[in-house]
């Protein structure tokens, strides 16, 4: 009896151990949740672009570009272990309120594969080692017409009194702040940082420059980001909502589009283009324009839409002549 006894003590006592364990997982999970949840809001923002150290022979960085604005971001998808916050720039033009949608970041609670940026216009869904996915999250980061840009993936952290969460090493096209002026880099291998703040959030980047110098890879300068996010309503961040109401049908059809490329499993291959980000920009975004402006049905939209995004480069430009 006495065995027995403890035997169903260790049995008692390992559950405790596992439950305990099951519980603070979820505890984490949902406080993950309402970190990136938090996000979500009206803001006055600034970015702040430094190149700080030229690396290569000859090479002079830039003075610091900075810029600003307000932003909506709203909580378009929540699934638990999906979210995506899309982000919209609100402008005042001549006493009107003028629209921009801007980049969506996805979120996704311990990804099997994560969307990568392969270089020249290709990106790809990268497995996901089970060691790195553990309690982790991958954020995608995606263009103004929903076309990808790039992922990474890191887990948030809450110790020495800060909310903050880090990705992996990734790589990443020019932005067109850079991409305008032709550099001799053609692309970025960088770190991002995620923090909440008192006053909302920030957005921080470590980034490399990187390009080809004599046949081999070469890093030109290093460069520090940091865009702010300062909560605050005093602009009118309804006309974002009212963009959405009339063209939300429409981005909806065009991300379930973009996300068929990839569950393809073939390299996803869109030109990259200087001011738009990419050769899909322009149509992608003039449709939703025309759709919001009441010239075209989201109906009418998406048939030419998800073809569009289905063809090649090759059909894309032809479509476009």
């Amino acid at each position: 009896m006495p065995t027995l006894l403890v035997r169903l003590a260790c049995v008692f006592a390992l559950a405790a151990v596992a439950g305990g364990a099951n519980a603070q997982g979820a505890s984490t999970f949902e406080k993950d949740r309402q970190a990136i949840l938090a996000m979500a809001g009206t803001y006055h923002v600034g970015f702040e672009f430094r190149e700080t150290v030229a690396l290569t022979p000859g090479y002079k960085p830039i003075p610091i570009k900075t810029s600003g604005g307000e932003e909506v971001i709203r909580v378009i998808e929540d699934t638990g272990r999906t979210i995506k916050l899309q982000h919209t720039l609100v402008a005042d033009l001549n006493g009107k309120p003028y629209i921009t949608k801007h980049w969506r970041q996805d979120w996704v609670y311990e990804p099997k594969e994560v969307m990568t940026y392969l270089g020249d216009g290709r990106w790809e869904m990268r497995p996901v080692k089970a060691e790195d996915r553990k309690g982790a999250w991958s954020q995608t980061v995606w263009q103004t017409d929903d076309s990808p840009r790039y992922g990474g993936v890191g887990q948030w952290a809450y110790d020495n009194g800060y909310t903050r969460w880090t990705s992996d090493i990734s790589y990443r096209p020019l932005a067109r702040r850079d991409a305008v002026r032709k550099p001799p880099y053609d692309r970025y291998i960088g770190v991002n940082r995620h923090t909440l703040t008192p006053e909302g959030w920030v957005h921080e980047q470590d980034n490399a420059k990187v390009g080809t110098k004599d046949g081999k890879p070469t890093t030109f300068v290093h460069e520090v980001a940091l865009n702010t996010y300062k909560r605050g309503d005093k602009f009118n961040w309804a006309a974002a909502d009212a963009y959405w109401a009339k063209t939300g049908d429409y981005w909806a059809a065009v991300r379930a589009a973009w996300d068929r490329e990839f569950a393809r499993g073939k390299v996803v291959e869109v030109e990259e283009e200087a001011q738009m980000g990419s050769l899909t920009g322009p149509l992608l975004m003039g449709l939703a324009e025309e759709i919001y402006e009441g010239k075209r049905t989201s109906a009418e939209a998406v048939k030419i839409a998800v073809p569009f995004i289905a063809a090649s480069d090759a059909e894309r430009k032809k479509a476009l002549q």
